[in-house]
């Protein structure tokens, strides 16, 4: 049998609550909520999908990540630019690619995002996949909305995401 794979993990305090950072090789493959309610799938998701396990230590892009974080959350920092992996499908990969696309202190709803994908139709498979994203903050899911301009779902919490958005000056 084939030896696993590691996804090396370390826990981050940001002010919005408990992040879950994880890497795989050189690339940042998760920035996700501690109490994300779709936490286990995710990580299930991350171990079927590279083949690894999850090992508590750091890196060096994790401590890239902390460090950009820092500023982001300092007031300091409105882009990153840690490598990043993203683990899915090619319509999820397509989705989180376009949230990179989204400036700081800006906002979208879920059918414009839609309609920049050249997917209309694909309003819920969009705001689906950006439930599905495993790299939170680095690809600003906070930054979707609803069409009526309210702050739907999110994995950190509705609170976590009005504090992002506050952080932005959205709100």
């Amino acid at each position: 049998m084939k030896e696993k794979n590691i996804i090396k993990f370390k826990r981050y305090e940001s002010p919005c609550g408990v992040q879950m950072l994880g890497s795989f090789g050189d690339r940042l493959c998760l920035c996700d909520w501690r109490v994300e309610k779709h936490r286990d799938h995710v990580d299930r998701r991350l171990k079927r999908m590279l083949n690894a396990e999850f090992q508590e230590e750091t890196s060096e892009v994790i401590e890239k990540a902390v460090r950009q974080l820092d500023g982001f959350f300092a007031g300091q920092r409105r882009t990153f630019d840690v490598p990043l992996l993203f683990v899915g499908t090619d319509f999820q990969k397509t989705v989180w690619n376009e949230l990179l696309k989204i400036p700081f202190g800006k906002t979208i709803s879920y059918g414009e995002m839609a309609r920049r994908i050249g997917k209309p139709k694909a309003v819920r498979a969009v705001a689906n996949a950006n439930g599905a994203n495993s790299i939170s903050i680095f690809a600003p899911c906070h930054r979707v909305i609803g069409s009526d301009h309210s702050l739907t779902g999110y994995g950190g919490g509705l609170d976590a995401k009005q504090a992002l958005l506050k952080l932005e000056g959205v709100l």
